[in-house]
C-alpha cells in the first residue's frame, strides 16, 4: 500500500508529524470530520494544543493506525491510549471494526484480573497523568481494584511485594522462609505499605477515601498514613512536607478516633509546629488530640510557646485541647475520664505557675477550664496558685481575688485550709472564707452523725432525740463563732485569731469522728446511747 505524507500534525508544540491523511482519518473520527473526503495532493496541517499525553502518546496511536489496528496495550500505556482514543474519536463507528477505544475499554474491564505489580504500574502512570486518568475513570477503577485486592487478602497471609523483581503477582500463600522475612520487615497487615508509599499525596487521599468507603480496617489505614508521612519526609522539601502532613491529618480525621494513639498525634504535632500547614488541618489535629487528651502525659503538653512570645509554654494550645475535649466528648465524658484530665491539668498548671511571664488571664483560664465536678480535691490547684502568687508578687488585691475566687474551698483539705489561713500571699477575705467553708463541712459532718442513728422504732428513740438537740446546739455555736469574727482589725491579729480558731475546728473534727465511731457501735448493739460526748461539744466552742 502506497503511503504519502499529506498531513502535518503539530502536537502541543512539542513535535510535528508527517502522516498519511487517508490512513489516519480511517481510524480517527475527529480528523475524518475535519477533512471530510478530501484526498487531494495538497498537504494539510492540523495543530493540537491539548493532546493528552503529548507527542509520545500521539506516536503510539499513529503506530496503531499504521499497523491496521494492532498495538500492545499494557498497564504502562493503557490510560494514555484510552484518553487519546477518546480525544481522536477512535471508535468502531469510524473504522467499521474494533477500534482503539473498544480495545482499551475491554482491557480496563479486565483490570480486576491484573497482577499486583501490573496494578501498581498502571497506578504509577495514572499518577503521572492524573488529570487524564481521572477524566477517563481509569484511576478510580485502578484504586478500587487495589483496595478490593487488599480487602480480600488482608486475612489470607499476603506475601507479594514489588520490592522483589521476581514478583509475578499477589500470592495468597507462602513458604516459611518468606513468612519469617515478612514478619521481620512488616507485620502481616502492613505488607503493602512500601508499595503504596510512592504515591503522590493526592492519590493517597483518594486511596484512603476508597478504603473508608469499603470499610477497610481503620487501624491499618492510620498506620499506613503514619508510615507514609515518615517515608516521604526523608527527601521532601518544606512545601512537600506541608502537603503530605495536610493529607495525613485530613485522612486521620476521617477515621474513628480510637484507631490512632494520642502519642502518634502528638508526634505529628511536633512536626507541624515547624511547618505552616493550613488552618483547617491544624484545627482537625487539635480536635483529634483534644478528644483523647485524657491519654496524654505532662511531657506531651509541655510544648514551647510560639516564636515571638515571652511565656515558656504554649498555654493557648492546651486551652484549645481542653475546649475540644469538652466539645467532642459531650455527654459521653465519663467521670473517670474527667478526673484523669483534671489530674493532668493540675500537673500542668503546677508546671507553668512559676513562669514569670504567664499572664493572669491565661493562668486563670487554665484553673477554670474544667467543670468543678472534675476534681474531688483542690489541694493541688491551691498549691499552684500559691506558687503563682509568690512569683507574681506585684499583683494587685483585685487581681489576687480573681484567682482566689476560682478556688473551691469546700474541696480543700484541712491541712490546705490551715496553710491558707497562715498564708500572707492570700487576701484576708479568702482566709476567712476557707475557715467558714471548713466549719460548714464540720456542720455537715455533725448532721451526718446525728442522722446515723438506730431505727426509730427501737427503745433508743427517746435518748437519741435528746442527743439530736444537743448536737444541733453545737453546730449552731460553730457557725455563730465564725459570725462573731471581726475582720476589720489588723491582718496579723486576724490571722492569729483565725489560727486559733482553726485548731478548735480540727479538735471538733476529731471529736466528731470519735462520736461517729461510738454511734456505729451503738447501732450494732441496739442499746441506749450516752450523751456525754454530745454535751461536751458546746464547751469546746465557747
Amino acid at each position: 500500500m502506497s503511503v504519502c505524507c499529506d498531513l502535518e500534525a503539530d502536537i502541543n508544540g512539542e513535535e510535528t508529524f508527517l502522516l498519511d491523511k487517508k490512513i489516519i482519518c480511517s481510524f480517527s473520527g475527529r480528523l475524518s470530520k475535519l477533512f471530510g473526503k478530501s484526498t487531494g495532493a495538497n498537504r494539510n496541517k492540523v495543530i493540537f494544543n491539548d493532546f493528552p499525553g503529548g507527542a509520545e502518546n500521539f506516536e503510539l496511536i499513529s503506530r496503531f493506525c499504521y499497523n491496521n489496528g494492532e498495538i500492545d496495550i499494557n498497564p504502562s500505556n493503557i490510560s494514555l491510549l484510552y484518553s487519546a482514543a477518546e480525544f481522536m474519536e477512535m471508535s468502531k463507528s469510524v473504522s467499521g471494526n474494533c477500534n482503539l477505544l473498544e480495545k482499551t475499554k475491554k482491557c480496563i474491564e479486565e483490570l480486576g484480573y491484573w497482577t499486583w505489580p501490573d496494578l501498581l504500574v498502571a497506578l504509577k502512570h495514572c499518577q503521572e497523568m492524573q488529570q487524564v486518568a481521572t477524566s477517563s475513570g481509569i484511576l478510580e477503577k485502578c484504586l478500587d481494584s487495589i483496595v478490593g485486592r487488599l480487602a480480600i487478602t488482608s486475612e489470607a497471609s499476603p506475601c507479594a511485594s514489588t520490592s522483589s523483581p521476581d514478583s509475578s503477582g499477589l500470592r495468597l500463600s507462602c513458604d516459611t522462609r518468606s513468612t519469617e522475612s515478612l514478619k521481620n520487615s512488616f507485620s502481616r497487615a502492613n505488607w503493602w505499605f512500601e508499595d503504596l508509599s510512592v504515591l503522590s499525596p493526592n492519590l493517597v487521599e483518594m486511596l484512603v477515601k476508597s478504603m473508608v468507603s469499603r470499610k477497610y480496617n481503620q487501624v491499618i489505614i492510620s498506620r499506613f498514613l503514619l508510615y507514609y508521612q515518615k517515608s516521604k519526609f526523608f527527601t521532601a522539601s518544606s512545601d512537600e512536607k506541608r502537603q503530605v502532613l495536610e493529607i495525613v491529618i485530613d485522612g486521620l480525621y476521617t477515621l474513628d478516633p480510637s484507631c490512632i494513639s494520642c502519642k502518634s498525634l502528638f508526634g505529628i504535632l511536633r512536626v507541624v509546629l515547624n511547618l505552616n500547614i493550613s488552618k483547617s488541618s491544624r484545627n482537625k489535629l487539635e480536635c483529634m488530640i483534644g478528644s483523647q487528651i485524657d491519654q496524654a502525659t505532662l511531657d506531651n503538653l509541655l510544648i514551647p510557646s510560639p516564636y515571638g512570645t515571652s511565656y515558656l509554654y504554649d498555654v493557648n494550645l492546651v486551652l484549645r485541647f481542653l475546649k475540644a475535649f469538652l466539645r467532642e466528648g459531650g455527654w459521653r465524658l465519663s467521670p473517670t475520664r474527667m478526673k484523669k484530665v483534671a489530674s493532668l491539668m493540675d500537673l500542668y498548671i503546677a508546671e507553668v505557675a512559676p513562669d514569670p511571664f504567664l499572664r493572669l488571664s491565661k493562668f486563670l483560664a487554665l484553673v477554670v477550664a474544667l467543670p468543678d465536678s472534675a476534681r474531688d480535691c483542690w489541694d493541688e490547684l491551691y498549691h499552684a496558685i500559691d506558687v503563682y502568687l509568690e512569683v507574681h508578687a506585684g499583683l494587685s488585691e483585685e487581681e489576687k481575688l480573681k484567682i482566689c475566687c476560682a478556688l473551691n474551698y469546700e474541696k480543700l483539705s484541712s491541712d490546705a485550709c490551715v496553710h491558707l489561713s497562715q498564708n500572707a500571699k492570700f487576701p484576708s477575705k479568702n482566709s476567712v472564707q476557707a475557715l467558714v467553708s471548713q466549719q460548714l463541712k464540720l456542720k455537715n459532718l455533725l448532721q451526718d452523725t446525728k442522722n446515723s442513728k438506730p431505727d426509730m422504732d427501737s427503745p433508743c428513740k427517746l435518748n437519741e432525740t435528746r442527743g439530736k438537740a444537743k448536737k444541733g446546739e453545737g453546730s449552731e455555736q460553730i457557725v455563730l463563732y465564725s459570725g462573731r469574727l471581726d475582720i476589720s482589725g489588723h491582718n496579723e491579729n486576724l490571722r492569729a485569731h483565725l489560727q486559733g480558731m482553726q485548731w478548735r475546728v480540727i479538735e471538733l473534727e476529731k471529736l466528731c469522728k470519735k462520736m461517729q465511731a461510738q454511734m456505729a457501735k451503738l447501732m450494732k448493739s441496739k442499746t441506749p446511747t450516752t450523751h456525754s460526748t454530745a454535751r461536751s461539744l458546746p464547751r469546746l466552742c465557747s
